[in-house]
């Protein structure tokens, strides 16, 4: 393994070399379904106040993690990693957390590196950029504390083996791989009558749990906690969403009928995310316990906050739950809509196309407001002490 570290001043950016395995085989149809990085330019940041309102109920236990997390005597830095951290605004409260509690058990002067991770097309400059500037920055007030950036996806090893103390993973494990197959009608698995699509979606679901599991129990040190954050179904097995998955499906059947998608583009516009069960979640562990040294130490599924439909009910006002609800989307799942473009999302008409989408879909959720469903499932595991 070749470790690069380049960088000036407290920001860096790491990128780490090693073999590469094989992949599994996948069918052309799954080939371009993979989960795009958010919208960048800081507009995720500016779009995502249902995830940050998502985020509270998970807070303490990262600081319950930070309090208890076994620490070496040192001097070596202590390493948190942000799985998944987009540009990074959602994530300077949690690591703002995680920090304070560290600071109480090994003082002032003890480095603290805290690695950022996501996609390679993530937007890496937005990221840095509110590091450095957003006056809630955990780098502003503490000189001992470091950022860097790793450019890969966490369904695979990121880190050297036994590196990380503390992980961190808010609304990103959801996001699968890649698709596994099309939806022939929907763009969530969740409200589809297909079956052979929803069995699909299911084994990919399982198989990249257990992945991304496995590359966490090799990075992280004997008795490092990792806190998870994630979508989830709820005891009835609902995804969640309904109104908006319904309006944007029929948004983009309304484009194809007006001629601007093709009938293929449409066919390969899937959203590869998923809600995972209780069961779903604990099934790596069910046969010994623990799975890849890591064990469940705490887990709730429980319902998050829909702060768009609060600020509706308090201000009446329908175009713009449509419009932030739109722009949620915008940010979060647009980019891998766009994917399915002839041309990616690079095609001469994807900015169109978003455009036209986010009208189309806020019109519709204006129309007829409804508070939504959000099944999250929280987790805190723990690596096996030597």
């Amino acid at each position: 393994m070749v470790l690069r570290l380049e960088g000036t001043g407290r920001d860096f950016t790491l990128g780490l070399a090693r073999e590469q395995t094989p992949e599994e085989p996948m069918t052309d149809s799954a080939a371009f379904v993979r989960p795009a990085p958010m919208e960048g330019h800081g507009v995720y940041n500016r779009s995502s106040r249902v995830q940050a309102a998502g985020l509270s109920p998970a807070m303490p236990l990262l600081e319950q993690a930070a309090t208890t997390v076994a620490l070496s005597a040192g001097p070596e830095p202590v390493v948190i990693v942000d799985y998944g951290s987009s540009e990074g605004h959602n994530s300077l409260g949690p690591m703002a957390v995680a920090i304070g509690a560290l600071r109480k058990r090994v003082g002032l002067e003890r480095t603290i590196l805290v690695v950022h991770t996501d996609l390679p097309e993530n937007d890496f400059t937005a990221l840095f950029r509110t590091l450095a500037a957003d006056p809630n920055s955990y780098l502003r007030a503490d000189p001992a504390v470091f950022a860097c950036a790793v450019g890969r996806s966490f369904y695979e090893q990121l880190l050297p083996a036994s590196s990380v103390t503390l992980g961190w993973s808010s609304w990103a494990v959801q996001w699968l791989s890649s698709a596994p197959a099309p939806i022939p009608d929907q763009v969530q698995v969740a409200y589809s009558g297909d079956p052979a699509a929803r069995a699909a979606f299911a084994w990919r679901a399982a198989d990249d749990w257990r992945t991304f599991l496995a590359q966490r129990g090799r990075e992280l040190c004997p008795g490092g906690r990792l806190v998870v954050l994630t979508m989830a179904v709820d005891e009835a097995g609902n995804f969640g969403y309904r109104p908006l998955l319904e309006a944007m499906y029929a948004s983009l059947m309304q484009m194809a009928e007006e001629g601007f998608l093709r009938a293929e583009e449409l066919r390969r516009m899937a959203i590869p995310t998923v809600g995972r069960s209780r069961e779903d979640l604990l099934a790596p562990f069910a046969e010994a316990g623990s799975f890849a040294g890591l064990s469940i130490e705490e887990m709730e599924m429980f319902g998050g906050e829909d702060r768009i439909w609060a600020q509706f009910e308090s201000d009446g006002d329908a175009p713009a739950f449509g419009a932030r609800w739109a722009a949620f989307s915008r940010a979060s799942v647009f980019p891998s809509l766009a994917s399915g473009l002839a041309g990616g999302q690079h095609d001469p008409r994807a900015i169109t196309f978003v455009d036209r989408l986010e009208a189309n879909l806020a019109t519709r959720l204006a129309a007829a407001p409804e508070r939504m469903l959000i099944p999250l499932g929280k987790l805190l595991l723990v690596k096996e002490a030597r």
